[in-house]
């Protein structure tokens, strides 16, 4: 499970001017993922404050804080940035006035600066940290993007998902992550994939080796993330086993509580794996539409015999 994220990385994502170079942020990390504007502190009011948030002074809070005399605000100040603050952040290129930074530094709080709007960052700190901060596991398989929708590719070791994802990759579609799959829970209803670190962009093929797909195919071949909206497993044929002909109801898998639409593909010699993940991805896009095929068929067949 992911909980933390260094503030270096936060910093380095929301491209944050260091108002504070003097204080060491190595061993900060951020573990909400929200942020705080204190209004209600630099009123006075410390109930309740979650200081473990990343604290936003937007435009209002700065033209509040104007508007009080020097020795009051210099005891907000104080009382403020006692708190163990992960750090503060000026939004709208504001620059907090130099008492302030240096009773930061001296409380080693890191202070920054965007120019960004209040609500622009806002928004867009929240929704990265959200995926930083999910619920986090790894699985074996291969991570794809098919017509725009997240395919991922499960099944055993040396059954084919690469060579799969490679026949993919060639026919325009993009690679998020082979071998090895972190997904994370953002909401309840949405898993995000990406790719470790260490392997992204690489794939392994039996045979030849590692190939980095981003150079051989460039850069519109790879993708950093990607919504999981469809599981394709792979599996030997085993012709005792009776296989979904129809897809009248749809299966599930299940990753961190959240179900993702899953089919079985019995695999067979000669059969072109990379049309029938296109076909089942636009399939599923179909779907999504409001349109079964199955459905159709059925309704067909039901008012032929009807009309008999």
């Amino acid at each position: 499970m992911a909980s933390k994220v260094e503030l270096k990385k936060v910093i380095e994502k929301m491209n944050l001017k260091n108002l504070t170079p003097n204080v060491e942020v190595s061993d900060i990390k951020i573990t909400i993922p929200d942020i705080n504007r204190p209004a209600l502190q630099l009123a006075g009011y410390f109930e309740h404050f979650d200081s473990s948030r990343v604290q936003l002074i937007g435009y209002v809070e700065y033209t509040f804080l104007e508007k009080m005399d020097e020795e009051h605000r210099k005891e907000i100040y104080a009382q403020f940035l006692s708190y163990q603050i992960p750090c503060v952040v000026f939004s709208r290129s504001l620059q907090p006035e130099p008492m302030f930074l240096e009773m930061a530094e001296k409380e080693n709080v890191p202070v920054y600066s965007t120019d960004k709007k209040t609500s622009e960052f806002t928004a867009e700190i929240i929704r990265w940290l959200n995926v930083e901060l999910a619920p986090c596991i790894s699985i074996h398989g291969v991570l794809v993007e098919v017509y725009g929708v997240g395919v991922l590719i499960m099944g055993e070791s040396g059954i084919g998902k690469s060579e799969a994802a490679l026949e993919l990759i060639k026919r325009g579609h993009r690679l998020v992550s082979d071998d090895v799959v972190e997904i994370r829970k953002v909401s309840d209803e949405t898993l995000v994939g990406t790719a470790p670190d260490i392997t992204r962009h690489f794939i392994e093929l039996r045979g030849i080796g590692i190939v980095d797909v981003k150079t051989l195919f460039g850069v519109q071949s790879v993708r950093e993330t990607q919504n999981i909206d469809l599981v394709i497993t792979l599996e030997d044929w085993d012709k005792e086993k009776k296989y979904d002909r129809l897809g009248l109801e749809e299966e599930y898998t299940e990753f961190l509580g959240n179900k993702v639409v899953c089919h079985q593909l019995p695999i067979r010699p000669g059969r072109n794996l990379a049309i029938i993940v296109e076909t089942a991805a636009i399939n599923h896009r179909q779907k999504k539409m409001g349109y079964n095929a199955a459905q159709e068929l059925y309704k067909r067949v039901q008012q032929n015999l009807t009309r008999k």
